[in-house]
């Protein structure tokens, strides 16, 4: 999906880059210096960055860029060989059990994310029975009220969902736990474009009513700068530069390989004969 394509599609009630205004106790995240590396290999290095909270913050790059390691590490699914992360306006320790009920994560894949023997109402009410939250029944009909989703989804099996109906399931259950933090990992990249536009606004309206804090990781442009106000650009596993959605509007990029994905984003141009 190119960048017309998205703007033509999207019609969300907020705009790209609007922050909304964040009630008190909201959480934002400052990554300093992180690192990380499998078997020798670097796989993120020296990456840093602040997200505010109620901010959306986009990491971008080509496939093999680091990005969704950030996001793994950020989520505890990855080793920090070096750095440090914290999350603003709480005390919560990266890995403790505090942190992953207030950093909860989309993932690319609605079809790889969720258990194919479980239902819906079982994919949900799991994180709430390890956090030992009461209340499941009126907190899963809320999720799924808030992604949209009817009660007659609860007992349905994954492969009785659409894709679109999938990642809504994925989102409900990322906020089934109320965390002030959500982070997403391309979760319209499986999506056919109209679909996308679907769950975009949806998170968009998400962010703004509960005040969330988002990092999304995309290789879509169009797709980052609908959502997001800021954006990080990553290459080989480093930050190459950070840009508002405003300078990729405006084309005031100042890397060359961040203009190289903003002609990528373009898509294809057939060239005069």
């Amino acid at each position: 999906m190119n960048a017309g394509s998205v703007g033509s599609a999207v019609t969300a009630s907020t705009g790209a880059g609007e922050t909304p205004e964040v009630p008190a106790g909201r959480v934002g995240l400052a990554v300093r210096g992180l690192r990380v590396v499998y078997d020798g290999f670097v796989a993120a290095d020296d990456v840093s960055f602040d997200v505010q909270p109620g901010e959306s913050f986009g990491i971008v790059g080509e496939s093999g860029s680091g990005k969704s390691t950030v996001l793994r590490a950020l989520c505890g699914l990855a080793p920090r060989a070096a750095g440090e992360v914290h999350l603003v306006g709480s005390e919560a320790a990266p890995g403790s059990r505090a942190w992953r009920r207030q950093v909860q994560m989309v993932f690319q894949d609605p079809y790889g994310s969720l258990h194919p023997r479980q239902t819906v109402d079982r994919i949900l009410a799991e994180p709430l029975a390890i956090h030992g939250l009461r209340d499941a029944e009126a907190r899963i009909e809320r999720a799924l009220a808030d992604v949209g989703l009817a009660d007659g989804f609860r007992f349905r099996y994954p492969h009785q969902l659409s894709g679109g109906q999938r990642q809504r399931v994925a989102v409900a259950r990322a906020l089934i736990l109320e965390p002030p933090v959500l982070l997403l990992d391309e979760p319209t990249s499986a999506l056919d474009a109209s679909v996308q536009a679907e769950v975009l606004n949806l998170l968009d309206a998400l962010r703004v009513r509960r005040g969330l804090t988002y990092v999304m990781v995309s290789h879509d442009l169009a797709v980052v700068t609908h959502l997001c106000s800021r954006l990080m650009v990553m290459r080989a596993g480093r930050v190459v530069e950070q840009v508002t959605s405003g300078d990729l509007a405006a084309r005031r990029a100042q890397a060359d390989y961040t203009r190289e994905l903003m002609e990528a984003s373009l898509g294809f141009r057939r060239v005069a004969v």
